[in-house]
């Protein structure tokens, strides 16, 4: 049975590999895929196939009479946010016909009238401005109903006031208060001059009525849409019904909860919002080591940066730690050698903060001890998790896998519990992996890999266009429209389009023992990898853009519903095979460089792909736009 037909298929279902962002041409294959690949010798073809498209004599390169230029697949781009522009309310349409009548026939005196009966006649002279979601909402609101929400005769009713509080307290939960930041009228008033008094209140109310929807638009969706940050972000934005919202209010007594339970309720959630408070109410000035740059120091050594490292354990470890190591940091006295209860003192230090605890204080280990993060650093990372966090369901489920990309870590949680993590490698900077959600649907035993033509085109082409066996002797498979071929008999000078290359399940093969599909437009997936050597490492964004699990059998077991020794009897069997998950998983292929634990406790992370320097742009491109003047 054929696992594929076209190269188009095998690009979109069956690769693993994104292209490169620059266009430069990778060096060698970070996977390991390539270099590894099939060492067998392929049996030899016995006849030579009939013509097809791409396929020539190409026994002697040298005989291409023109030898064309290396062609480059490119990747997605980055891009220079453009935040939805503000627009102006139509106020002019929104009068009561049968007031605007009363006032023209010459009603009673202003200090005769009730106050606010036709207050609705100043509609066309307050300014107003929002998105085109928020417009609408505004316009189909007032236009069809004669009724305030926000005034009352006295001014600012108490609803009013109630909401007032809430936007006011907007940081809390990672947003702007001067995005919804609005001018309540005074109590204190000119009563000789009602006329005024009342166009400063319907101003009022179509303001505050703009940054209640405001703020509930960007609790439930976020300020930033993803998909405009760059080609790697790929999610439906969410819908908000804001004018049934604006009705609710109009009808709420308790409108403070109302907009308070727009926010995310997930524990994720309110985690980073727990942390963001207390960062924000921490006072004095942080503590801070200074360790020289370049120190490496590993168990049995001397080093005279040792005092300084157990000063940076002293400030940066848990409570915990210290107490489990009272005796240790008590006894030593600023030596610099490096004894065994002092590599044991270092260990767990690096596995509280997630890092590779083999007592080699190295460049990851020194930004920690060093200060890591300061708190505005920290603040800003919340803030951007909180922003982003409002992207995925309100609640990721009861049973999920998540991939935190800067944490190289992939979860599974069932019954609303995490049971396990594992290390992963993602896309390397040229490489990345995208920031999306799925569902898991499969795991493959004994996979076949097909190579993506990002990689057929960057990365082997140059090496065929020079030796046109290459493929063949390195054990991979070459199909043209859907045919077997030699690698020797196609046209590599020619279009790739309709080539097909695979590599056969094998000790070697890139993907390893299975790999776990959720089909997307992306072709990442998670798989196994020979190349083990990688999870040893702290940074390991090392790879093409998929997901290498540093125990793929543990997980192919979690979402298939069954046992490891299963999964290793289905692998043990030698045969590719498909097996489908009893029960669709949610997938997570997550980018937040801080995030709760399994605790609640939040973790920060390198930003290994610079996103959240993007993230930021993008505010700083809507606080702008919210703030124009038009």
């Amino acid at each position: 049975m054929r696992i594929f037909k076209t190269a188009a298929i095998v690009a979109l279902m069956s690769g693993c590999a994104i292209a490169t962002l620059d266009a430069r041409p990778a060096s060698a294959f970070t996977l390991g895929d390539f270099i590894r690949a099939g060492r067998k010798k392929p049996e030899p073809q016995t006849s030579q196939p009939q013509s097809l498209p791409g396929v020539g004599s190409m026994v002697e390169p040298q005989q291409n009479a023109v030898s064309k230029p290396l062609p480059k697949v490119t990747g997605p781009q980055y891009y220079t946010y453009k935040a939805e522009p503000l627009r102006r309310i139509a106020t002019d349409k929104l009068l009561d016909p049968v007031v605007t009548g009363s006032v023209r026939n010459g009603a009673l005196p202003p200090m005769l009238r009730a106050p606010l009966t036709d207050a609705r006649q100043f509609m066309p002279e307050v300014e107003a401005r929002a998105t085109s979601d928020v417009a609408k909402a505004i316009e189909t609101h007032y236009g069809s109903r004669s009724d305030f929400v926000w005034i009352d005769a006295n001014g600012a009713s108490a609803r009013a006031k109630a909401a007032i509080t809430v936007l006011a307290d907007a940081a809390k939960v990672g947003l702007d208060p001067q995005d919804y930041a609005v001018q309540v009228p005074a109590d204190d008033f000119d009563r000789g001059d009602m006329i005024a008094r009342e166009k400063e209140l319907v101003q009022f109310e179509v303001s505050l009525s703009i940054a209640t929807l405001s703020y509930v638009q960007d609790t439930v969706r976020g300020r930033i849409d993803p998909n405009k940050i760059s080609g790697y972000h790929d999610f439906k934005r969410k819908s908000v019904d804001l004018g049934a919202f604006l009705d609710k209010m109009s009808a709420s007594a308790d409108v403070a909860t109302l907009l308070n339970d727009q926010n995310p309720k997930s524990e994720q959630f309110a985690a980073l919002s727990v942390e963001l408070e207390r960062l924000r109410a921490e006072k004095g000035v942080e503590q801070r080591v200074e360790i020289a740059p370049g120190t490496l120091l590993k168990p049995g050594q001397s080093n005279p940066e040792l005092a300084n490292i157990v000063a940076g354990i002293r400030i940066k470890g848990s409570e915990t730690l210290k107490t489990d190591h009272a005796a240790v940091l008590a006894a030593y006295q600023g030596t610099p050698d490096y004894t065994p209860e002092l590599v044991a003192l270092v260990e767990a230090f690096q596995k509280e903060h997630g890092l590779k605890a083999d007592g080699v204080v190295g460049q990851a280990s020194l930004r920690i001890l060093t200060g890591g993060d300061s708190t505005a650093a920290k603040i800003s990372k919340l803030e951007v998790a909180m922003e982003q966090a409002r992207w995925l369901p309100d609640g990721l489920g009861n049973r999920y896998v998540f991939i935190n990309q800067p944490a190289f870590t992939a979860s599974y949680t069932d019954n609303g519990t995490e049971q396990f993590s594992m290390r992963v490698v993602v896309g390397s900077k040229a490489n990345q992996t995208y920031f999306f959600q799925d569902e898991i649907q499969t795991v493959e035993v004994n996979p076949y890999w097909g190579v993506p033509q990002s990689i057929i085109i960057n990365e082997m082409l140059p090496k065929l266009r020079n030796d046109p066996n290459y493929l063949d002797r390195m054990g991979y498979q070459v199909e043209v429209g859907g045919r077997s071929v030699p690698s020797s008999s196609v046209n590599w000078n020619g279009s790739t389009a309709s080539v097909a290359v695979r590599q056969p399940p094998s000790s070697d093969n890139a993907l390893g023992e299975l790999k776990i599909l959720f089909p997307n437009a992306h072709a990442i997936y998670m798989h196994d990898t020979p190349s083990k050597s990688f999870f040893k490492r702290d940074q390991r964004a090392l790879s093409h853009g998929c997901i290498r699990l540093a125990d793929p059998r543990r997980m192919a077991a979690a979402v298939l519903g069954t046992s490891v020794e299963d999964v290793g009897k289905e692998i043990g069997g030698g045969r590719n095979k498909a097996l489908q998950v009893p029960q669709k998983v949610p997938v997570y292929v997550a980018y937040f460089t801080a995030w709760p634990n399994k605790d609640g406790v939040v973790e920060y992370f390198d930003d290994v792909y610079e996103r959240d320097m993007y993230m930021n742009r993008a505010f700083e491109a809507t606080r702008n736009a919210r703030r124009a003047e038009g």
